[in-house]
């Protein structure tokens, strides 16, 4: 929507890093006139345009039965170290994203914007990758206009539930990012803040159909404001089926 109406959007995972940093985006933006954040718990956040749904996700779908957006944006997800086991993981990086998805298409958005994560592939040897890839394939399949995936590589921030090796490597990656040029510039670490931007950004892009970025693209994203919704260059191409 690019004709200076202000829109509706729903964001699931606000209470996560960047989930967080995509609410305040999302108040903080002159093109959004109300953001519905769908949780767990209240949020510790009062706001003239949030309103705050408690569901539990696995009756989401039930639950949120009536709410109508613009977009929609989704930082559901967790670690396999949080999640406690392979199926605990999966249910919520894929089952409850999807789950999220067909809600919002529900609630008649036309655009559906989720963090995934570089390198992410359903037929990769790595667990994690191979969960976030059949995540992606299986938004495919929801059926929006207009569907955003953004591809980052390590997340900087701070949990509050930080664990040693993520310390460790995000204090490594700042003298690793140089070193990864070509394909391997897509696993380069970058601010949460900054893929929070891009998430907002993406809502403003007009591009139809499935986009996927990784760091380059996710710069130029971060950059789109209201008043210049142009595509972000540097995309990766949409996987040959």
């Amino acid at each position: 929507m690019s004709n200076g109406q202000t829109k509706v959007a729903l964001l699931a995972g606000a209470s996560g890093l960047t989930g967080s940093y995509v609410l305040e985006a999302l108040l903080d933006a002159p093109d959004f006139s109300r953001v519905i954040a769908v949780t767990r718990r209240p949020l510790a956040r009062e706001h003239a345009r949030l309103a705050n749904r408690i569901v539990q996700f696995d009756r989401m779908e039930t639950q949120l039965q009536g709410v109508s957006c613009d977009v929609a944006l989704c930082c559901l997800g967790s670690t396999l170290a949080r999640a406690g086991s392979r199926d605990n993981f999966r249910e919520v990086d894929v089952d409850y994203v999807v789950a999220f998805a067909r809600t919002a298409l529900a609630a008649r958005a036309q655009r559906f914007v989720v963090m995934s994560s570089a390198g992410a592939d359903p037929r990769a040897r790595n667990f994690y990758l191979r969960t976030k890839g059949e995540m992606e394939e299986e938004l495919e399949s929801v059926g929006f206009p207009a569907l955003d995936i953004l591809q980052p590589g390590l997340l900087f921030g701070w949990r509050q539930e930080m664990r040693l090796l993520e310390l460790v490597m995000q204090a490594v990656m700042p003298l690793v990012n140089p070193l990864l040029v070509g394909k391997r510039a897509a696993f380069r670490g970058i601010s949460a803040r900054k893929v929070a931007a891009a998430m907002v950004g993406a809502t403003r892009s007009g591009r139809k159909g499935v986009q996927r970025y990784v760091n380059p693209g996710i710069y130029a994203l971060a950059r789109l404001s209201p008043a210049r919704a142009a595509p972000a260059p540097d995309r990766k191409p949409a996987r040959a089926r």
